[in-house]
């Protein structure tokens, strides 16, 4: 079976005085959860039910984390997991304030199988409208969607400076269960149209969210009367760097 991934022509952030240096950004097709994916299985027709599908799905995650951060490399076929440490060693000693624990998940093969079966459709030069390009986490340079709570996070694209009046217009962090968390204005410390820089809440919980920016932008020293938003998800790390205990898997 054959993958089609679309995709749009856009201007390279980090060239900005190369005009014609352009990359490719997918075009979404929208946020999938956990939910999604037991719909989806379910509609296989395995004759599995919703709860079985479920219990299997949370019983493999809690596995390969526990796995994982007892010292293993996972290999699931879909991926690979690897504990990794980072940060200088004082003494000998752990220190959580320097020293953290993070995971690297690269693709295993069946991933790259399907990746080889999969077609870009390029639908043109995205030349207007706002969209979101990349993104980094300042304190490990990931570019992966992860962050560190109390650390700066950098978002690249075109049209993203926050102005405008409208009670919408700010950047929220929506956890997949919860309220919104906005932003003050003293926490973007650079608000360009084509980056922004935020300062995440130190007490952010671990988890996924949706990163929200609403504005009234529009170039030109013009305002729009309705605001516009655009979106991504985003990991939320550990903020001290550390993980629960990890149990023996095989106890």
């Amino acid at each position: 079976m054959e993958n089609i991934l679309k995709a749009w022509l856009v201007d390279n952030a980090v060239t900005v005085d190369n005009k014609e240096d352009k990359i490719l950004l997918p075009e979404t097709a929208g946020n999938a959860t956990l939910p999604d994916i037991y719909r989806l299985m379910k509609a296989e027709d395995t004759g599995l039910r919703e709860e079985t599908i479920r219990h299997v799905t949370d019983l493999f995650q809690r596995v390969v984390t526990r796995l994982v951060l007892s010292g293993y490399q996972v290999n699931t076929g879909l991926f690979y997991a690897t504990p990794q440490l980072r940060g200088v060693v004082e003494q000998g000693k752990w220190n959580p304030e320097k020293n953290s624990i993070y995971v690297s998940i690269t693709q295993g093969k069946q991933l790259r199988e399907a990746i080889a079966k999969t077609r870009v459709q390029i639908l043109g030069e995205k030349t207007h409208g706002m969209y979101i390009a990349g993104s980094e986490d300042a304190a490990t340079r990931a570019g992966d969607g992860s962050c560190t709570p109390g650390r700066n996070y950098v978002l690249n694209g075109r049209m993203l400076k926050v102005m405008g009046t409208d009670p919408e217009v700010g950047i929220t962090l929506t956890p997949e269960s919860g309220t919104p968390i906005k932003l003050s204005a003293d926490m973007i410390a650079v608000n360009n149209p084509s980056q922004l820089i935020i300062l995440l809440p130190a007490d952010l919980a671990k988890g996924t969210y949706e990163l929200k920016v609403t504005t009234q932008f529009a170039g030109g020293g013009k305002a729009l009367k309705t605001p516009r938003s655009v979106s991504k998800l985003i990991t939320v790390n550990d903020g001290d760097g550390t993980a629960d205990e990890p149990e023996n898997p095989f106890g």
